[in-house]
């Protein structure tokens, strides 16, 4: 399992868990309703956690401040997944 953030067209983030990544990023703006409204962009985080489950909710509690330390730290595993692309 993986949590990711996605950056969306207007600079918010949105936190997710997939099984499959790729799957689950190819049609993701038919997804939840915020990423319908809020139109996800980029692909700026990915970890596999041995929980995601648990993991998600920690990051989603974050500020975006520390989001973007988060996403600056050596966990951020996005570099493994540059082909996915977001739609």
């Amino acid at each position: 399992m993986y949590v990711y953030i996605l950056e969306c067209k207007d600079g918010s983030y949105y936190t997710g868990i997939a099984k499959d990544l790729q799957k689950r990023l190819t049609n993701h703006s038919q997804g939840s309703k915020y990423t319908r409204a809020k139109k996800p962009e980029k692909l700026i985080y990915v970890e596999q956690p041995e929980n995601a489950y648990k993991r998600e909710p920690q990051i989603k509690s974050l500020t975006k401040k520390q989001k973007d330390k988060l996403i600056a730290s050596p966990l951020n595993e996005v570099s493994n997944h540059k082909n996915i692309v977001v739609t």
